[in-house]
């Protein structure tokens, strides 16, 4: 009878090769995300002059060109590979952080964002496909989810440890989250230039169906074809992609967006903001870890409106709170968004049938997300120029609560039914880590879908 294997420590069964691989990955991902400026953009472009509107409508055009960048730099993906698309978005993200530098005015931060977008959206999900790949080629693929899992840890204990520091620093020197940011970008691509060659996988032109740039985009426009059919038939999958949107909005535009005009509005500096996003980390980072603390007596669609729910209400109290309570409250903010993403996430991939275009779906969804993000940037900044910032609060409250009414509404009438994937359907790996690591098919397109998810500035 065969037994099962024993617990082996970490770096048990890897080679050379691999251990380099994982090692560089991990340099790589927490330089790469490590944002020093993201605690204080707001305050440090309202201090270079900019208006609510003007810095506004930059997030709106950063989220609209990363959707617009996304088909466009997979296809350069394909066409150069993974370790190649590594170095390039790192150079761009290194010139990317020196802008605001040598321009602080609207058009060095527009540049700046508009980059931030490019670089972003050529490495999104190619660290992930390069750590894939180069493990499966040293016969160590059962390491992937571990080192993915730790490089994440890894770049989030950065952020807790740099960011309460950005305060002081700019203290001494004004421009230093820009050029530390700048220098942490140049060390990622000390990281990609030192990552070994995979055989037969450095140039994604001449692997098996990438022979065109022409053939992937075509594949992608016919996945596409057949994602928006599979949305049409299942009114199941339209409805919990539609409440996924609204809840990646609400949050992103809260933590990101909003995140330092709630602070700045409540008499709380840009000294201690670095400190208060830090918390919010830990605490997203903690409650995103620990799913099994939520009942299973309650479904997942339950469990996903009482914690919309929870967002709109926190929302809502921050406008009647102190200085002490907003941070409280930003923080459990960010802790029901740890505990709701998963949750959404898992019922997305379930109610995606076994034989629909997974990745396209998710690729798909993501944009619309970007659109929307973009939308509502828009109406931010209005609210934010005209004074109305505890308005938009609790409009924004408002609005959650009606559209989860009417979810449930549909629900409950029977318009619209739970259906589920086929029980015994074949499920291939690649789909797993979509589901559930931010994995990857052999486009890589996995990753680019969940990478692209992740968020604007703040993993931006």
């Amino acid at each position: 009878m065969p037994r099962l294997a024993p617990r082996t420590h970490e770096g048990a069964g890897l080679t050379d090769k691999a251990r380099r691989i994982i090692r560089l990955n991990y340099g790589f991902q927490l330089l790469f995300n490590l944002l020093w400026w993201m605690p204080v953009f707001y305050a440090y472009q309202k201090e270079a002059g900019l208006s609510d509107g003007q810095i506004f409508g930059i997030q709106s055009i950063y989220y609209v060109a990363f959707c617009l960048f996304e088909i466009p730099t997979g296809l350069i993906a394909d066409r150069i590979g993974a370790r190649n698309c590594l170095r390039a978005g790192a150079v761009v993200m290194t010139a990317a952080n020196l802008a605001p530098v040598v321009s602080a005015s609207y058009t060095g931060f527009l540049l700046h964002f508009l980059a931030i977008a490019v670089g972003r959206s050529l490495t999104s999900g190619a660290a992930s496909a390069y750590l894939y790949d180069g493990l499966r080629a040293e016969k160590c693929g059962e390491h992937y989810l571990k080192a993915e899992g730790t490089a994440r840890a890894l770049g989030l204990a950065a952020k807790v440890v740099c960011w309460p520091l950005v305060g002081p620093l700019m203290a001494v020197a004004h421009t230093a989250p820009y050029v530390l940011s700048a220098a942490s970008a140049a060390g990622s691509l000390v990281c990609a230039v030192a990552l070994p060659r995979l055989a037969g996988a450095e140039d994604g032109a001449r692997s098996p169906g990438r022979s065109t740039a022409g053939r992937g985009g075509g594949a992608f426009l016919r996945d596409a074809g057949a994602a928006l059919r599979c949305v049409a038939s299942s009114r199941w999958l339209g409805l919990v992609m539609v409440q996924g949107v609204a809840v990646f909005t609400l949050s992103r535009i809260c933590q990101v967006n909003l995140f330092q005009p709630i602070l700045l509005d409540h008499g709380i500096g840009e000294a201690s903001s670095g400190g208060v996003l830090a918390a919010m980390t830990v605490a997203e980072a903690v409650a995103s870890a620990r799913p099994q603390w939520l009942s299973r007596r309650l479904t997942p669609v339950a469990w996903v409106s009482l914690l919309s729910l929870a967002l709109a209400g926190t929302l809502a109290a921050m406008t009647v709170g102190g200085p002490w309570l907003v941070i409280a409250l930003l923080c459990l903010f960010a802790a029901a968004t740890g505990f709701v993403y998963p949750v959404q996430r898992k019922l997305v991939n379930d109610a995606i049938p076994a034989n629909a275009p997974r990745a396209t779906l998710l690729s798909i969804e993501s944009i619309v997300d970007r659109g929307v993000c973009a939308l509502a940037a828009i109406a931010v900044g209005a609210y934010v120029s005209a004074g109305h910032l505890d308005t938009l609060l609790l409009h924004s409250a408002l609005a959650t609560a009606l559209l989860l009414g009417a979810i449930h509404l549909l629900l409950r009438s029977g318009v619209v039914r739970h259906d589920r994937a086929p029980a015994g359907a074949p499920t291939d790996a690649r789909a797993a880590l979509a589901a559930d690591a931010d994995g990857q098919d052999a486009g890589d397109r996995l990753g680019r879908a969940e990478g692209a998810r992740s968020g604007p500035p703040s993993d931006t």
